[in-house]
C-alpha cells in the first residue's frame, strides 16, 4: 500500500542524509516517487529522478535538493573526546548541549556536544563556541575506546532531532533545508498521477544531492537531463523574528505564502509565467530579490549547457540551518499547488527568447 503523504514527510524528514551521504534518505524518497512517474533513475552520486513521459523531446525539471548539513570527524584525542569539521553551513553555535548521531560502518554511535558547566565559567569572560573548542563525547575514556565503536576520522554526524508541529500551522525539525523540497515536488507529481494529467512535455522530478556544498548534485544532474526548463524549489529566510534585519535580508513571512526570487540567475519571462500562474489560481507569492546569485540549485541550472530558463519558488523558514527550521504548513502547500497548475498550464510552445 502506498504510504500516506503525512507518513512520507516524516519517514523522509526524520532520516538523516547529509550531504554526500544522502542514499537511505533517496531510497526512501524514490520509492515513494515510484507510482507517479513512469521511469526514473539515478547518477553515479545519488541523485535521484522520476520522469513523466520519459523520450518526449521537451524536458521540464522540478527540483530540489535532498541532503542536509553535518559535521565530520576530525581529530580525536587522547582523552576520547571528538573535534570535528563542516560538512556544509553547520553552526558551531548551536552546537553544544546537542545530541548528535555519529555514523559508523557498524551502525550509528550516539553521543553529545559537550559544554562546560556554568559554574566553572568566568562570568563576562566565558568563551563562546567555535570550530576549535566544540567537542563530541561518545562515553569513551581514551582514543581506543573510540575507535573500538568504529568511530575514524570521516565518519559524518547528524543532530539527533525529529519533526513535529507548532500550534497546528508550522512543522519544526531539522533539514527542512531542504528536504520539505523533496517532500513537495513528491507531492507534485502525485496530484498529476491521481489527477490523470496528460503533460505536453517530459517531466522531470529531481532530487538533487550535495547542494550544501555548492550545487554540485544539480550541476551534474543539469549536464545530463539537458532540460528546456527548471523550476527548483528551495527554503529562504523569514525575516519576522528577533534579530533578523528587513533591510538588508528584505521582508519574506511565513505562511503569507512561496517567495518569488528575481535575480539574473532567475529567466524573467519564466518568471512572469509564474507570477501569472499564481495570480490566476489564487496562490499567495511574495517577491525577493538576489544579488549576484540565488545561491540554490536555480544557478546551477540556469547556467548549465547553452543557458536553461530557470525560476526559483522559495518556501519561507524560519531559523534555517538550525534543528528547529520551522516552515508553515500552508506555504507548503500552496508551494505544491503553485508548482502544479503551472506544468498543468505551461505551454511548451512558449518563447523564452528575449530578444526574437
Amino acid at each position: 500500500m502506498q504510504p500516506s503523504p503525512t507518513h512520507f514527510l516524516y519517514t523522509y524528514l526524520n532520516n538523516a542524509s547529509p550531504t554526500g551521504f544522502e542514499a537511505s534518505g533517496q531510497q526512501i524518497w524514490l520509492e515513494y516517487v515510484k507510482p507517479f512517474v513512469d521511469t526514473y533513475f539515478t547518477d553515479n552520486y545519488g541523485t535521484a529522478v522520476g520522469v513523466v513521459n520519459p523520450g518526449h523531446p521537451f524536458k521540464v525539471v522540478i527540483e530540489a535538493h535532498a541532503d542536509e548539513i553535518s559535521w565530520f570527524v576530525n581529530y580525536i584525542n587522547s582523552d576520547g573526546y571528538i573535534y570535528v569539521r563542516r560538512n556544509g553551513g553547520s553552526d558551531h553555535m548551536i552546537a553544544p548541549s546537542m545530541r548528535v548521531n555519529i555514523h559508523t560502518d557498524k551502525g550509528i554511535v550516539p553521543g553529545v556536544f559537550g559544554w562546560p558547566a556554568i559554574h566553572v565559567r568566568k562570568e563576562g569572560k566565558e568563551e563562546s563556541p567555535t570550530l576549535d573548542n566544540i567537542f563530541i563525547d561518545v562515553g569513551a575514556r581514551n582514543k581506543a575506546e573510540v575507535e573500538a565503536m568504529g568511530i575514524h576520522v570521516g565518519c559524518v554526524i547528524t543532530f539527533k532531532d525529529e519533526l513535529q508541529e507548532l500550534n497546528g500551522k508550522f512543522l519544526s525539525g531539522r533539514a527542512l533545508d531542504n528536504r520539505i523540497g523533496g517532500y513537495m515536488i513528491a507531492q507534485v507529481a502525485r496530484k498529476i498521477k491521481e489527477n490523470n494529467v496528460k503533460l505536453p512535455f517530459g517531466l522531470y522530478v529531481v532530487n538533487a544531492v550535495q547542494e550544501e556544498i555548492g550545487l554540485r548534485g544539480a550541476e551534474m544532474i543539469a549536464a545530463r537531463i539537458k532540460p528546456n526548463v527548471a523550476i527548483i524549489t528551495d527554503v529562504c529566510h523569514d525575516t519576522t523574528a528577533p534579530l533578523y534585519s528587513k533591510i538588508s535580508s528584505g521582508e519574506q513571512i511565513a505562511g503569507n505564502g512561496p517567495v518569488l526570487t528575481y535575480g539574473a540567475a532567475v529567466h524573467k519571462k519564466l518568471l512572469d509565467l509564474i507570477i501569472e500562474t499564481a495570480k490566476k489560481n489564487n496562490v499567495p507569492f511574495q517577491r525577493a530579490a538576489a544579488s549576484r546569485s540565488t545561491g540554490t540549485d536555480t544557478d546551477a541550472f540556469a547556467y548549465s549547457n547553452e543557458g536553461v530558463p530557470a525560476a526559483l519558488i522559495s518556501l519561507p523558514l524560519k531559523y534555517m540551518h538550525t534543528t528547529v527550521e520551522t516552515a508553515s504548513k500552508t506555504d507548503i502547500d500552496n508551494v505544491i499547488e503553485l508548482m502544479y497548475r503551472f506544468l498543468v498550464e505551461f505551454d511548451p510552445g512558449f518563447d523564452f527568447r528575449y530578444i526574437s
